[in-house]
């Protein structure tokens, strides 16, 4: 029998620990997983500007939807009993149609204008999350078919998954405990869907999947911390806790500091 040859494994491994700005990208996680495991939404807003600043965008995108697969175990449970489940089936369902799209633009823009797409994109989301503003669209199958869409060409093209639902979900009539946890579900099964997405497509580097694995953890210990903290009585509190670090997260990943 021949032996199992680990050699290629452990260098990718060490590849990855060797990655310049790895300890500022460990740390962006970690707070991305906090803020999402409270206010139930903002980790890829937070990751993705500081991230794209130290690696291509392409890692940046594998790595990072690798690694939000850890929610599965640790928001997503209790979650999954308060979300709207057959809205969030249909949505998920709908972003696969997106989906390439939004990857086929991340493989064929220049890396410096994904980069700033990524900035311009948070930037807009969060600008729109203070001003408030409120969608005029129904509860129906078309409209929510077509933010799934867009979400997953989006997702896609950035890593941010989340804007186009955040504002599909936020500027809905749920409540918070509902509203964080359709998101949550939405966003975490939606990144897991995207990793075999981006594999079967040739979109997925290699040295994504070592990075991705040794984010889990700080991803992972972020979101527990950040669901212990939340109280749906205090959401007001949590969003602009939320908006305050997103807004960090863009100005960190801002092209004057590299």
């Amino acid at each position: 029998m021949r032996a199992l040859n680990l050699a290629p494994i452990l260098e990718a491994f060490a590849g990855s620990l060797t990655q310049p700005g790895l300890v500022w990208v460990l740390i962006a996680v970690f707070v991305a997983g906090l803020v999402y495991g409270f206010a139930g939404f903002g980790a890829a807003l937070i990751f993705m500007p500081v991230a794209t600043a130290f690696l291509d965008p392409v890692i940046a995108v594998g790595a990072f939807q690798l690694s939000a697969v850890i929610s599965l175990l640790t928001v997503v449970p209790r979650a999954w009993r308060a979300a709207d489940r057959p809205a969030t089936i249909q949505l998920l369902l709908a972003s696969l149609i997106g989906m390439p799209l939004g990857l086929w633009a991340l493989v064929t823009l220049e890396g410096t204008l994904i980069r700033l797409v990524v900035l311009a994109v948070a930037a807009m989301t969060l600008i729109v999350l203070l001003l408030g503003w409120r969608r005029k669209t129904k509860e129906a199958l078309g409209p929510r078919l077509a933010i799934g869409a867009a979400t997953g060409a989006v997702g896609g093209a950035t890593g941010l998954n989340g804007p186009v639902m955040i504002l599909f979900q936020l500027s809905s009539k749920d409540g918070a405990e509902r509203s964080r946890a359709n998101t949550i579900c939405f966003l975490t099964l939606n990144s897991m869907l995207m990793v075999p997405v981006m594999a079967l497509t040739g979109v997925l580097p290699a040295s994504a999947i070592p990075l991705g694995i040794i984010m889990l953890l700080p991803y992972g210990l972020g979101g527990l911390c950040g669901q212990a903290l939340f109280d749906p009585n205090r959401e007001g509190l949590y969003r602009r806790v939320a908006y305050c670090i997103i807004a960090a997260a863009l100005v960190a990943g801002l092209p004057v500091w590299a």
